[in-house]
Formats: C-alpha cells, structure tokens, sequence
C-alpha cells in the first residue's frame, strides 16, 4: 500500500554554513540550498526551511518524514551538486508507504551520509494475522 505523496515534508537547514566561517550579509550554504530546492517541485513534497537541525560538522543538512514513515536525517549535501540528487531521493520516500526505500535503490551519497534514522511517531497497527 502506498501513502498519499502530499504527506512527505522535506525539512531543509537554512542555517547551514557547510563548518565554514562566512560573512554574516553572505547566503549560507543551507538557505542556497533551500532556495536551489524550491526552484522545482517535486510532487506531493512539501519543502520546509528549518532554523536548525543540530547537524553543524557534517555540512547541510536534510530529513524527510510524514506519518507512519521512518523519519531520515542526511548529512554532506552541497547546494550547488545535490538538488537533483535530494528530489530523486525525496521522490522515492514519498512513493513508499513506510519511508523504507530499499537499499539498492538509495542514491549513494544518501547510504554514506545518513546521520539518523527515526522510527515512525504512531508505528502502523501491527498485523494480527502473522502472530
């Protein structure tokens, strides 16, 4: 069974600077890739900005969650190289109904930088039939 796509809420850190130093009137990394993102849609994925998601060493940062989905945290994303890489993967999250993309089909970059995986918030109601 497949979720409805417009549940996927794709979290981005605004206030990313990569682990550099940059001047305070510059764009930080994480708001160009916010900004790089939201050029075009990926269907049913809204694309939120978020103040912060306490991932500051391992550069910009990501999650993708909605409800009854396995919530992901990435990590090492560059705004310039990533956009297309973040929609394809957003693109698979959202057409699960669990948020478990299987293995295989996970871009790279995705199996190398997750930092976090966190189960669902409501877990779906366990089958009674298999016990």
């Amino acid at each position: 069974m497949t979720r409805p796509a417009e549940t996927v809420e794709l979290l981005v850190c605004i206030k990313c600077r990569q682990g550099q130093d940059a001047p305070e009137d510059a764009e930080r990394p994480g708001a160009a890739l916010y900004r790089a993102l939201s050029g075009d849609a990926v269907p049913g994925v809204t694309i939120t900005p978020v103040e912060c998601l306490s991932n500051c060493s391992r550069g910009c940062t990501i999650a993708l969650r909605g409800p009854g989905r396995w919530t992901y945290v990435y990590g090492n994303l560059d705004p310039a190289q990533h956009p297309e890489l973040i929609r394809d993967k957003a693109a698979k999250y959202a057409a699960t109904a669990d948020g478990l993309v299987p293995w295989r089909e996970r871009p790279e970059h995705f199996r190398k930088n997750c930092i976090a995986r966190l189960p669902p918030l409501v877990p779906p109601a366990p089958n009674l039939g298999e016990m």
